[in-house]
């Protein structure tokens, strides 16, 4: 029926069920094809559509072996199943390799009737994707994005800039003045907002970056940008990164280059990661409170999938957490 109409099967489910916000004419003419097909509902089908699911969808577009590797998004599911297992919910986990696929997965999902919401990663500039859920009639929530009264409502970005702006700080005060940034892909919502607190943070003390370098966030990305970074003829004193693995892989790195972490080069990650804690040196994270970012996107979306829940509130601010990975900037520098 969805090729007669010239309609994915999505939007034919749309237009049977009275769901979603597809046009008149669309509908017409979805119903006007089951006509032509002498196509009728069938009464336990529809039954079993509309019923509650009690299955949140979490789509991740990161390959199996890095995800494996990048425990934050275990922090995040600790997170969001904290919240949603005993309100009877469970997580649908699905990884993506990019937009399209994960567009299209959530139009099989919800033309399948199999979830009732779902929880969106990594707000990206021009993220078609709160549009297509809110065509579909789907609850959900997007983390990373700055938001939180949108149609698709964000949580976790908040003042994720000033956990930047605290790591630059603190390090300005150890005398670093050659300091440089790797960053995540350039399109995330998150990248811009930290990269434009590392920029803010040099500049009110009269300086500009060694280099910013956008990456993605594999592990391999992590040790070729920062052997680039360590080549420059002035390096940096300090280094600072988007997550935590990748700052694990920098110290690698910088010790396998000769370098003494602190003493040569600091290292700051972010996401203050249990890892972290049992490095040697240990260490220096922003700590966004991951768990707690999840147990706040299962709060929002329960609600809009009509379930009582406490109001989800994430206090305080991102904040650094020093250990022995950052140190005074060598003598000579």
């Amino acid at each position: 029926m969805a090729a007669a109409a010239g309609v994915s099967t999505a939007t034919v489910s749309q237009a049977v069920n009275g769901t979603g916000r597809i046009s008149e004419a669309t509908r017409r003419r979805v119903l006007a094809a089951a006509a032509e097909l002498g196509w009728s509902p069938s009464a336990s089908a529809t039954a079993l559509r509309r019923a509650r699911t009690r299955t949140i969808a979490l789509v991740v577009r990161r390959p199996t072996d890095v995800l494996g590797a990048d425990p934050h998004f275990s922090e995040l599911i600790t997170g969001l199943e904290g919240e949603l297992a005993p309100r009877g919910y469970g997580l649908l986990l699905h990884l993506v390799p990019g937009m399209a696929e994960e567009s299209a997965l959530y139009e099989r999902l919800v033309a399948e009737g199999r979830i009732d919401g779902a929880v969106l990663t990594e707000a990206r500039s021009d993220d078609p994707r709160p549009g297509l859920l809110r065509g579909l009639g789907l609850p959900a929530v997007l983390l990373g994005s700055p938001d939180p009264a949108g149609p698709v409502p964000g949580v976790g970005l908040g003042q994720q800039g000033a956990g930047i702006h605290e790591a630059v700080a603190h390090l300005l005060t150890l005398g670093h003045r050659r300091i440089a940034y790797v960053a995540g892909p350039a399109e995330l919502v998150h990248t811009g907002a930290r990269r434009a607190a590392f920029e803010q943070a040099l500049a009110e003390a009269g300086l500009r970056p060694v280099a910013v370098r956008h990456t993605d966030f594999t592990e391999e990305a992590a040790v070729a940008v920062t052997e680039e970074l360590l080549a420059l003829p002035d390096r940096p004193t300090a280094l600072v990164f988007p997550n935590d693995s990748m700052a694990v892989c920098g110290m690698g790195a910088a010790q396998r280059a000769g370098l003494r972490v602190p003493a040569d080069v600091s290292v700051v990650g972010y996401d203050n990661l249990p890892l972290g804690r049992w490095l040697h040196p240990r260490l220096s994270s922003v700590d966004q409170q991951v768990q707690r970012v999840g147990a706040a996107a299962a709060l929002t979306l329960l609600a809009r999938c009509g379930e009582d829940v406490p109001a989800a509130l994430l206090e305080g601010r991102p904040r650094l957490v020093v250990r022995e990975s950052t140190g005074p900037a060598p003598a000579a520098s």
